[in-house]
């Protein structure tokens, strides 16, 4: 039975209902005082008492919300700390360097303007990257009958944002008219990716990091399969590289290929050969001389010929954070409990290394997330990534450190990483403020082909309840279609999830079953209009439900499907309001009721396959202050327009966005 008759009745009185109560109360027990005014001592005396019981009862109101928050420590259930923003850095070497390598260090620093007018933000690169001095300036396939140069449209789609006025603002998946296919239309065995180098200066027998950006093709679902850990892949195609030596080809050492065989994006690392074993040479269509490497399809064929967006040297990882070293936190006095706060939060997720030292040098204890597990001489602590406290245990559940005598400072954190929350989330292009110089690096041309993703806030107070609920119904275990959403929401930067049952990506409109498709859409910025998930994301998703999901069942995770709208609303304004705000105001308030995680009737997201209604399209626009009435008013979806006064059918899954509206505001006129 339901249990919200048997809720208590909190008193919700404050103090002037106070006050008021005991004047209506002061003539039925004492009628000879009839002076209440404020200047009376008794009315005084009965203020005070009214404040002291403001203060009891607000601190009684809050007794049932403790509760609610201790019972959800009782579970486990802590809010998500924010999490960093991920991107990918280019860094040009000056043409005129006097050496053929750059070294940029791991945890060199790049900054971005804040969009709210803060701080920059600061990025981080993951590893050192050995960038070189020559420059890939010409991209040609060879497909086995003829060659086609492609480098004017690798040259283009490579381009940042903002070096020209021609250049393209990568903030979204590439189209697949912005690609070019790297193998031909057939991409049969036999075919070829050819790379060209300039001639300047010979390449150096260095690691050569390549980033490939491939292009969703045409009618292919965004989805990944979340098979069984030991599940092998098997590439359709099988690559070799190889590079040219004057007269031939001889093959090339892979180090590295996140590509899977030129399947989807990634990083490609090849072994250059020694220094003077790879000879310039005027190959297919390019009329200059050139050091080349190529790429063949040795056997097998892809089903669709992949299509290429763009090949990237000097690129790597970035992380939306910064590292602190060697900062004292303070010495330890014995007591148990103790708590010592870093200087900078939130932190990241295993990057604290905290070492304490009892007197017979630093040692190195461990982090864990409580002490429950922890005996009495477990060298262990807590982290609040959050705030950045520290916590020690009280000699029971974990080792009080002890105090050290000769070092009042024997609580060291000797590194660690802090930084994450949406703000982190910079345009394309974006990022190019080198913290410090880089001899050999062209500061003017460093910066981001893509926009950064991930970057989240702070999980809300309520946002944790309403995933405690589905944690306890679904016991860390994906059963039911609310399962599964639940789950995907908590294994990464997921703001909603959708599970379609039955549904398969490779075949829309058919039932198969044992089949589970959990569309994602990450927690990104209000400005975005249409948010997509990064790779890494339904990566991260697919190997959390792999964990939880039945062995039976086949789970696949996809990116949203999306349905672009425009809304032509002609509206009649008051005689007293300006044409230009209710113009401003009417737009502003359909951009966000079509957004994918702003929308909606509830304000919490436009609803997966939620049908557009022409009515509340009508009400919503003429409740905008300033709004006398409507003459006319079109819904456009995906440059469709709908007929007057129905209302749309969206398919099933998919989403709204809209990018703008046309607003015709004008005066009644006789």
């Amino acid at each position: 039975m339901p249990l919200q008759s048997d809720l208590p009745v909190l008193d919700d009185r404050r103090y002037k209902d106070i006050v008021n109560e005991l004047r209506t109360r002061v003539p039925r027990y004492t009628p000879e005082w009839t002076d209440l005014n404020d200047n009376d001592p008794g009315m005084a005396l009965a203020q005070l008492f009214a404040w002291l019981a403001d203060m009891l009862l607000y601190r009684l109101g809050r007794v049932p919300e403790q509760n609610y928050i201790k019972f959800l420590e009782l579970l486990g259930i802590e809010r998500q700390p924010a999490a960093p923003a991920l991107a990918e850095i280019t860094f040009p070497v000056l043409p005129d360097s006097p050496q053929s390598t750059v070294i940029v260090p791991m945890r060199t620093q790049v900054s971005a303007p804040a969009d709210d007018g803060g701080s920059p933000v600061i990025f981080e690169t993951d590893k050192a990257l050995v960038a070189i001095r020559s420059r890939l300036l010409s991209v040609q396939s060879d497909s086995g009958f003829d060659f086609r140069d492609l480098s004017a449209a690798n040259q283009t789609n490579s381009q940042l944002p903002g070096a020209d006025g021609d250049a393209l603002a990568q903030t979204s998946v590439p189209t697949t008219d912005q690609g070019f296919l790297p193998f031909g239309e057939l991409a049969d065995a036999g075919a070829a990716l050819m790379l060209g180098f300039d001639s300047a200066q010979p390449l150096p027998e260095v690691n050569l990091d390549l980033a490939f950006y491939l292009v969703n093709q045409p009618g292919e679902k965004s989805s990944y399969s979340c098979d069984l850990p030991e599940t092998a892949f098997f590439p359709p195609a099988v690559l070799v590289w190889e590079y040219w030596v004057g007269t031939y080809w001889t093959a090339l050492t892979r180090a590295k290929d996140d590509t899977r065989s030129l399947t989807r994006s990634g990083h490609m690392v090849l072994k250059l050969p020694p220094k003077g074993k790879m000879q310039p040479a005027t190959l297919g269509q390019v009329a200059e001389p050139r050091y080349w490497i190529r790429v063949r399809i040795a056997s097998g064929g892809y089903e669709k010929p992949p299509i290429l967006f763009a090949v990237v040297t000097n690129t790597i990882s970035a992380t939306q954070a910064e590292t602190r070293y060697d900062e004292v936190l303070g010495g330890s006095d014995g007591e148990p409990n103790q708590k010592f706060t870093l200087q900078n939060a939130p932190v990241l997720a295993g990057t604290l290394q905290l070492e304490v030292d009892e007197g017979d040098g630093f040692k190195v204890w461990k982090e864990v997330s409580d002490f429950y597990g922890s005996g009495r001489d477990s060298t262990h602590y807590a982290l609040n990534r959050t705030t950045g406290e520290v916590s020690f245990g009280d000699g029971l559940h974990g080792r009080i450190p002890v105090g050290n005598v000769n070092n009042a400072d024997n609580i060291v954190a000797r590194t660690y990483r802090y930084g994450g929350g949406k703000r982190g989330n910079a345009p394309s292009g974006a990022i190019k403020t080198l913290a410090s110089s880089i001899p050999g690096i062209d500061e003017a041309a460093v910066g981001n082909l893509w926009a950064a993703t991930s970057g989240r806030d702070e999980e809300a107070l309520e946002e944790a309840k309403g995933r405690a609920r589905g944690t306890l119904k679904s016991k860390c275990r994906a059963v039911t279609s609310e399962d599964f959403e639940t789950l995907a929401r908590e294994a990464a930067n997921v703001k909603r999830a959708l599970t379609m049952p039955l549904a398969h990506p490779d075949f829309p409109g058919v039932q198969v079953p044992g089949v589970i498709t959990v569309v994602v859409v990450p927690d990104a910025d209000e400005n975005d209009p249409a948010p997509i998930p990064s790779e890494g994301t339904l990566r991260t998703v697919c190997a959390y439900l792999n964990q939880r999901r039945l062995l039976t069942t086949e789970v696949y995770v996809a990116k949203p499907t999306y349905k672009q709208v425009s809304v032509m609303v002609e509206l009649v304004a008051n005689d007293n309001a300006d044409l230009a705000e209710v113009r401003d105001g009417v737009e502003k308030d359909l951009l966000k009721y079509f957004h994918p995680l702003t929308g909606g009737d509830t304000g919490e997201g436009w609803p997966f396959g939620g049908d557009i209604f022409y009515s509340r399209v009508y009400s919503r626009i003429f409740t905008q202050e300033g709004v006398q009435r409507i003459e006319r008013l079109v819904v456009t979806v995906d440059g469709v327009e709908a007929p007057e006064c129905r209302d749309v059918e969206i398919p099933e899954g998919a989403l709204l966005y809209s990018t703008a509206h046309d607003v015709r505001p004008s005066y009644e006129y006789e």
